[in-house]
């Protein structure tokens, strides 16, 4: 009698001979999850963005390299923006002619982009000017500090206060924050941490929102002076406490994607927004597979390019859901 033999169990062996690296990649990859963040390209100053696609991109996530599927520059019907201007309402921070390159600044921007005003305070953020397209409105909204009435807001955790209040939309959302960077309420003098800034950093991360800083002169008041009572931990010098602020402010926007200017006294702002400006047209969306881990969190992950003198910025950290989810 002729026996048959199924070919059914040798499939799995076919199939390994003949595809092996489709098979490898099934069995030791789970399902990969997209994720998308907003990468600027920066090029010679004055100098067009050049163009980059998934061809000359490269995403790495925690080491791993991760395939590139999309590359979509924002411009055009892509190039919604909603932009906050986050100020600092303290003495010695914004003067009369800086306040005059913040409106030129905002009513220069593009019909595409959504402009509000917001101003620190003790507690959070008080938004003077939400979300508008209308940017005359939103230039109205400005004013010269409020004097000694915000100097003990906290200007990380009006940063956080502001993002926790901004609905998600199709839009890229970005901050320009200007400030002294000086936490009245943390502790600058120990090893540089403040728990607000790194609360503020990880909810930009986690929710894509870029944020760029200007540090201004005010820093140099520092948070000791004359007439305050000593508190515990903040008898240091007012030089240390504006070195201190300019940190934070630095931090915060190279680990969200942003960039940080300093701004030394009797200095225009002018050229700071100019750089802003140009940053602002060089963004693109990039989508990458990421490989989850069991649970949804924060992942280290690092954006480079092949095209000649020219750098890409993005977050440091991105959020990935965990796998299944």
């Amino acid at each position: 009698m002729k026996r048959t033999h199924s070919v059914l169990p040798l499939l799995p062996l076919i199939l390994a001979a003949l595809f092996p690296a489709q098979l490898t990649v099934a069995q030791t990859n789970p399902a990969l999850v997209p994720v998308s963040m907003v990468v600027t390209v920066q090029s010679h100053r004055g100098s067009d963005p050049p163009l980059i696609n998934e061809g000359n991109l490269t995403v790495y996530q925690n080491r791993a390299r991760a395939k590139v599927t999309e590359s979509v520059p924002l411009r055009g019907d892509r190039a919604g923006l909603e932009l906050f201007l986050l100020l600092d309402d303290s003495p010695n921070v914004t003067q009369r002619t800086q306040m005059e390159d913040i409106r030129r600044f905002i009513l220069a921007q593009p019909r595409t982009t959504k402009v509000g005003v917001a101003y620190m305070q003790t507690g959070g953020s008080r938004i003077e000017q939400g979300l508008t397209s209308d940017h005359a409105l939103a230039a109205e909204a400005l004013h010269l500090p409020l004097a000694q009435l915000a100097s003990s807001a906290n200007p990380y955790l009006s940063l956080s206060n502001l993002m926790e209040n901004w609905p998600v939309g199709e839009s890229r959302r970005e901050i320009l924050m200007i400030s002294n960077g000086v936490d009245a309420l943390g502790n600058p003098g120990v090893g540089q941490y403040d728990g607000y800034v790194d609360s503020a950093i990880d909810k930009a991360e986690r929710t894509g929102i870029i944020v760029f800083t200007i540090a201004t002169s005010g820093a140099n008041r520092g948070l000791s002076r004359p007439d305050d009572p000593l508190v515990p931990g903040r008898d240091f010098p007012r030089q240390g406490a504006a070195s201190y602020g300019q940190n934070f402010l630095a931090r915060i926007a190279e680990e969200t994607g942003g960039e940080t200017y300093s701004y030394p006294s009797a200095v225009s702002f002018a050229p700071y927004l100019d750089d802003l400006n140009h940053r602002l047209d060089g963004q693109y969306l990039v989508t990458f597979l990421a490989e989850p881990k069991d649970d949804s969190g924060m992942q280290s992950v690092k954006v480079s390019t092949d095209v000649p003198h020219t750098k890409l910025v993005s977050a440091k950290k991105v959020y990935v859901s965990a796998a299944g989810r």
